[in-house]
């Protein structure tokens, strides 16, 4: 199992281009495996973050997770993911989807609706973009154009969905190269998504996808950690799509499912979710108790550690 961490805006925190830099710098010599940005109201670029830390970079592979398709024309994404990409030298994994329509709908004014169908056929759209041969088309019910493409340059990157419903794992295993996870725990991994995204990927003739479970991580007491996850991550409670994958597992929140504890308490619930079939743990360091830098770097320290012991 890879590690790796988001190098801006997590904890609640807001980054600063310095920070995205130093945590990309950090993660590489740290020995972990990849470095990720979210795309939020209040955050740099995603793309732009991914350049910064490519160049404050040598080694990780550089995620977003993720930015939501409905905003950005197919052609957009694609030119801005091949040229971070070509910056990167080939480090960038993609995480795309659909968002949520309290973002879509009420902070874009934009329809969300047929979220699924809109998805699948911006992937596909994708897909033709990265081939590399100059051009760029789409012709379906939600885009219908060919033009000319081309990114100096250009590698293809990883392609990855946010997939939590039946449907979109079903896309990701298709047509992406896997999926990126937010509050999945191990109940729903071994009963829903892994099987599902697998059987897909198998039934399509594509490789074994990638797995790639984000989670707010701490490393403290655990019942402390609980707490604070409770008040930090309330807000998932209202948000259909998490409630949904919250309710497939046998955790009833984001305080039950959060990674908290001692190293020895997480390293031994990834241990699990390596057996299951996650191929990526990346974490969402979250601070707890009153020295808030003392507790994120504790948290890092500890991720260094599980690098080690989870790829081996």
């Amino acid at each position: 199992m890879n590690v790796g961490m988001f190098i801006s805006d997590t904890g609640g925190r807001r980054s600063t281009v310095d920070e995205i830099a130093e945590l990309a710098t950090w993660c590489d010599e740290a020995g972990l495996a990849s470095g990720w940005v979210p795309y939020l109201p209040w955050s740099l670029d995603a793309f732009v973050s991914l350049t910064v830390a490519a160049q404050a970079s040598d080694r990780i592979e550089l995620g977003t997770a993720v930015v939501p398709t409905y905003p950005f024309h197919p052609m957009a994404m694609a030119r801005s993911a091949l040229s971070v990409n070509a910056v990167a030298g080939g480090r960038l994994a993609l995480g795309v989807g659909p968002s949520h329509p309290s973002v879509i709908e009420s902070m874009y004014g934009l329809s969300y609706e047929r979220a699924a169908s809109h998805t699948e056929e911006y992937v596909r759209a994708l897909r033709r973009a990265f081939e590399g041969d100059g051009t760029a088309e789409a012709h379906g019910d939600f885009f219908d154009y060919s033009s000319i493409f081309a990114v100096p340059g250009a590698k293809q990157p990883v392609l990855l969905i946010a997939a939590l419903a039946p449907r979109m794992l079903r896309i990701a295993g298709e047509h992406a190269d896997g999926t990126i996870l937010w509050f999945a725990d191990e109940t729903a991994l071994a009963e829903h998504v892994v099987p599902r995204i697998t059987a897909e990927a198998d039934a399509a003739g594509r490789p074994r996808p990638r797995i790639v479970s984000a989670m707010p991580t701490a490393v403290c007491d655990e019942a402390e950690g609980r707490a604070q996850a409770a008040k930090s991550f309330a807000a998932y409670e209202q948000i259909p799509t998490y409630r949904r994958i919250l309710d497939r597992g046998a955790s009833g929140g984001p305080a039950d499912v959060a990674l908290v504890g001692s190293v020895d308490q997480i390293r031994d619930r990834l241990l699990r979710w390596r057996d299951l079939g996650v191929s990526d743990y990346v974490a969402a360091p979250f601070p707890v108790g009153e020295d808030r830098n003392d507790s994120l770097r504790r948290t890092r320290d500890a991720l260094a550690e599980l690098a080690q012991v989870l790829a081996s």
